[in-house]
């Protein structure tokens, strides 16, 4: 490897170089306490670095090249396997973003445990480290690699607590983990059997001569995309492979799951979406119908049973379900059909642009919602719906930010998810999914049943209790920044348009 490789590479060397650090500084630290703003500390590497690429990429694609702009040395050994360009960088800040939110979120949910504080931030990071990989890589196996260095940790994170219940949505995220990741790598191998390449580009090329009257044009090639779909949708956890969600939401510690709907959800959609517009965009008309009836799927799916959730963690997570959907109408309403007489499939830029645009929105009101809940479930030592009670007594400042996050998940006007849904359900009217679009309609309208719910438990109900719900400073920081990023991107989204706008940009289709 050259300099240069190393430099390309940075921001994921110091994401994993800080997991490392603070394993060693839990050793050595007596006081745990500050194992946390350790961690939050150790962000700027990465952060800094990521920055710095920003900077440096300029005009340019991407920052693995040959030889020229950027090195005078032979051509990188990263060419072809990844690609650090505005869309990989754009997911960099985003999971950084939220890494150092619910590092910050944790810091009292930690001093609970006897052990292995250090262990839980450094788990993090390494998860951390899997999910910036995953939106820039360009290589079959490097996005499989980077998909368990995600789901690994993840699973780890999601069995930290060792109660039952914990233990229990560990074993089944790893075990489904692990099936689906032993379909999307058959399909894989399939792809590549046809192809007779593991890198994008070169896929696009041998996809692009495929024919037939069959779809995908190919019997090995379509059933590839279908096992790599599949493998997707355990990640995206959206319908039909939801199934380990509710359990997982309801069992695991509160920072992490939040962490898992927000940081590890962009990921998966970043890997989605640069491995179907830049290496199976010919057969775009095909997949696109199939995500579209995923996304379908999954509002409705997702939607109608959390009306049913007593908990309000397993209702979030049915409603990341529904979110799932929304944000894949958004990947499928990137393409639409030409209007030459072969009707080839024509990219339709602002699909990928309303998705990265939900992703951010949906990170803020998200954390929002589950740093409150951390902090009012830590006092309250329940997840019931029905313990909420009287919390606008208890701690007025907190029910109303909690109200707030909930109408922006609904997509309240004037909230970023109100933009985020207009944005994509206006793509998808625009690629001619104009059925897709009034069933994400009708389904916004459905969710806010069981929204509106938590809202009239936490104000029309009454509690007898007096205690009053408290929280250290990290914490409190925490939910104000989310809370903060939440109403600028209601108020003020040109910004984020405009990033993910020049992100989806660097695909290059």
């Amino acid at each position: 490897m050259t300099v240069h490789d190393f430099y390309v590479l940075s921001p994921y060397l110091a994401m994993a170089g800080a997991a490392l650090l603070i394993i060693l500084l839990d050793l050595a630290l007596p006081k745990k306490s500050l194992l946390p703003y350790l961690t939050f500390a150790a962000l700027t590497g990465p952060l800094v670095m990521s920055v710095i690429q920003v900077y440096d990429l300029g005009s340019a694609t991407s920052l693995i090249q040959g030889s020229g702009a950027f090195s005078n040395e032979d051509p990188s050994i990263l060419l072809g396997a990844l690609s650090v360009d505005r869309f990989a960088l754009f997911f960099n800040f985003l999971v950084i973003g939220s890494v150092a939110l619910v590092v910050l979120a944790s810091a009292d949910y930690v001093r609970n445990m006897e052990r292995f504080q250090g262990e839980y931030f450094a788990l993090i990071l390494f998860a951390a480290t899997g999910m910036m990989l995953l939106a820039a890589a360009t290589e079959l196996i490097t996005i499989y690699v980077s998909l368990e260095l995600t789901t690994l940790p993840m699973a780890a994170l999601t069995a930290f607590l060792m109660t039952r219940r914990s233990s229990e949505a560990g074993m089944k995220f790893l075990i489904i983990g692990a099936v689906s990741s032993a379909l999307m790598l058959y399909g894989m191998a399939l792809v590549f059997g046809f192809t007779g390449s593991t890198q994008l580009a070169e896929i696009s090329i041998a996809v692009g001569q495929a024919t037939g009257d069959i779809p995908f044009g190919n019997y090995a090639l379509f059933v590839g995309i279908i096992l790599m779909i599949a493998g997707f949708g355990f990640k995206l956890s959206a319908a039909p492979f939801q199934m380990w969600v509710p359990d997982v939401y309801e069992g695991g510690p509160t920072p992490v799951v939040g962490f898992l709907s927000v940081a590890s959800k962009a990921a998966a959609f970043a890997v989605v979406i640069r491995v179907f517009f830049t290496g199976f965009f010919d057969v775009a008309l095909d997949w696109g119908i199939l995500i579209a009836g995923i996304a379908a799927a999954s509002m409705v799916i997702g939607n109608l049973v959390a009306i049913s959730q007593s908990n309000i963690r397993r209702l979030f997570g049915y409603s990341t379900i529904s979110h799932a959907g929304y944000i894949l109408v958004g990947v499928a309403a990137g393409v639409k059909s030409g209007d030459g007489i072969f009707k080839a499939p024509e990219f339709a830029a602002i699909g990928p642009d309303s998705v990265l645009f939900y992703l951010v929105a949906y990170a803020a009101a998200n954390l929002t919602a589950f740093f409150a809940i951390t902090i009012i479930s830590s006092k309250i030592k329940s997840d019931e719906i029905s313990d909420y009670a009287g919390l606008s007594a208890k701690n007025p400042v907190l029910a109303i930010i909690l109200a707030l996050s909930l109408l922006a998940l609904i997509g309240v006007p004037p909230t970023g998810i109100f933009i985020a849904k207009l944005y994509v359900f206006t793509a998808a009217v625009d690629s001619g999914l104009i059925w897709l679009a009034i069933l994400g309609v009708i389904n916004s309208a459905v969710s806010a049943y069981y929204y509106v719910k938590i809202i009239r438990v936490m104000f029309t109900r009454s509690d007898n209790a007096e205690e009053k719900i408290s929280a250290s400073p990290a914490p409190w920081l925490a939910l104000w920044i989310a809370g903060a990023a939440m109403v600028f991107m209601g108020i003020a989204p040109g910004f984020v348009m405009e990033v993910a706008q020049s992100a989806v940009k660097a695909l290059a289709v």
